[in-house]
């Protein structure tokens, strides 16, 4: 399962609360944010140990990886998550929450057919959640008077760059991916405990907690 939308609208908080519905299933779930995931991996392929490094990332039933797209990543980082998608394929479920739309993934990995390749793999058997509305952190500020309108206006232009409509077949998900089709399952929480499992969400336009 794929979360976009803008900061603040929910995508962390609905990702960790499916991950601790799977561990109430007993299902086995890890969270990691997207950069310290991608950090990992890199490193561990410059020192040739890429494949040990995998197996803590295969071993849950399901994956949390959390603010994917808020750094830009080499090709040796981008290489490596293909490699670990690839390898939970079919065999592992994945949450994942972005502020990009997946026409920018090929900015955010430095490599657009590496980014096509993993979406490819992300958008199959996949559900992509878009979200929409104001940040709730700004929302508070707002109300308390902190901050104007116009500032709290600027976080939900980045729903324009998000996709709406997602295809309805592979091959519209493999060959348009700049559209906003839908994503894997699967979720866990940052530090391993013991996270595990998912579940479906819905957009926000009432009070609610932070993403």
């Amino acid at each position: 399962m794929l979360f976009l939308g803008p900061p603040g609208v929910g995508k962390t908080h609905l990702a960790i609360a499916l991950g601790l519905r799977a561990i109430e299933q007993g299902s086995g779930v890890y969270f990691v944010r997207a950069h310290e995931l991608l950090e990992d991996l890199r490193r561990a392929q410059a020192e040739h140990r890429l494949e040990r490094r995998l197996r803590i990332y295969l071993a849950p039933k399901l994956l949390i990886i959390d603010e994917f797209g808020v750094w830009p990543y080499d090709r040796m980082a981008a290489t490596a998550f293909f490699t670990l998608v690839s390898a939970r394929y079919e065999r592992g479920s994945i949450i994942l929450t972005s502020n990009k739309g997946f026409g920018e993934w090929g900015e955010v990995l430095g490599d657009a057919v590496i980014a096509t390749a993993i979406l490819d793999r992300l958008l199959h058997h996949s559900h992509v959640l878009n979200i929409r509305g104001e940040s709730y952190r700004l929302r508070e500020k707002k109300q308390a008077g902190l901050i104007g309108v116009g500032t709290a206006a600027l976080t939900g232009s980045r729903d324009d760059a998000l996709n709406d409509n997602p295809p309805t077949d592979r091959e519209a998900q493999a060959n348009a991916w700049r559209t906003a089709p839908r994503g894997p399952v699967g979720c866990e929480p940052s530090r391993p405990a013991g996270f595990r499992g998912c579940a479906p969400v819905v957009r926000h336009d009432g009070p609610g907690g932070p993403g």
